[in-house]
């Protein structure tokens, strides 16, 4: 039996108990998604881990459709771990990717510097890529999902020059459902707006207004404008706040952001620009910082709604059932 602990830890592979397993694996620290596309084999190098839950009774000689999850700017919360505990219900393994942890960072609600989506986003493939060799995960039907910072990292790990830069796109995810995500930068020109063709739903609340739903529409807008194919949709929860699927009474965040009007230009190399007509690079933790200051202001709402709550749930299931079963 130590052996076996042996191999596995050795392998990245940390055996808890029977259906549940630590994985760890080697990525990195790039600020900006630019420096995924141009500099990744520059990047400060970072070892991060995550949780894999393979379903009850599993039969070992069977290989299971995966949900990998990704968490917000405030790390894990409950109401994400019962999202996952569905997924897990319905037959399918779950991972749940331990950005935060693994770099010792509580929250971003603040700053949004020290964890960001670009890390997330390499995090994500990396994990697959590592899970591509475990003998019970069939990488092919493998799905991400993730809320506010997680949302952000399930729709953009959905854009083709990622996904290219890293692992020369070899591994893609079969389905994205992003959960309120930030849609703060759209590709410019129109020829960049290449999206993969795996299905892509965002849910998202009326009243948002810390990742406002305007700019997901916008998003889509420029898309259909482009007329470049693309699978994206998205629900608009009425009367529902950042975070309406955690059961929590409506509360003032005075630290994070309202993100209002941000809405950047990002070329096919990942520099996000200040505008289309000021073509100043938003590309270090100080240009983000001066960005956010022409567009942001601070206190955004969270909290839940109980209908979309519901209707969310039942979305999340379905969704994957039809697009990973």
């Amino acid at each position: 039996m130590i052996k076996i602990l042996i191999l596995f830890v050795t392998l990245g592979f940390a055996q808890e108990n029977n259906n549940h397993e630590i994985i760890y694996f080697e990525s990195a620290n790039p600020f900006s998604f630019e420096e995924i596309i141009t500099d990744l084999d520059n990047q400060e190098r970072q070892e991060v881990f995550g949780k894999l839950t393979l379903p009850k009774n599993f039969d070992k000689n069977s290989k299971y459709p995966l949900i990998i999850g990704v968490a917000g700017s405030l790390n894990w919360g409950p109401h994400h771990l019962e999202y996952m505990k569905m997924y897990h219900d319905l037959g399918f393994a779950t991972f749940e990717l331990q950005s935060f942890d693994s770099r010792n960072v509580k929250s971003t609600v603040g700053s949004q510097i020290e964890v960001t989506a670009a890390m997330m986003i390499l995090d994500s493939y990396l994990a697959l890529e590592k899970l591509s060799y475990h003998p019970n995960i069939d990488v092919s039907k493998a799905g991400i999902t993730g809320w506010s910072l997680g949302g952000t990292v399930s729709l953009y790990s959905a854009w083709i020059p990622l996904i290219d830069a890293i692992n020369d796109g070899k591994y893609r995810f079969a389905a994205h459902l992003p959960i309120y995500p930030a849609c703060l930068a759209y590709p410019y020109p129109d020829e960049s707006m290449v999206f993969s063709q795996a299905p892509i739903h965002i849910l998202i609340g009326e009243l948002d207004d810390w990742v406002p739903a305007s700019a997901c529409t916008n998003l889509l807008d420029k898309l259909n404008k482009s007329g470049l194919p693309h699978n994206i949709g998205i629900t608009i929860y009425e009367d529902a706040h950042h975070s309406f699927d955690r059961e929590m009474e409506l509360t003032t965040m005075e630290h994070g952001y309202t993100l209002g009007d941000c809405f950047f230009p990002m070329n096919d190399e990942g520099t996000l620009f200040l505008s289309e007509f000021w073509s100043i690079p938003i590309n270090s933790p100080t240009m983000q910082k001066l960005a956010l200051l022409t567009c942001a202001g601070r206190g955004p709402t969270m909290g839940g709604n109980d209908e979309a709550r519901e209707q969310s749930f039942k979305f999340a299931a379905d969704f994957f059932m039809n697009h990973l079963k």
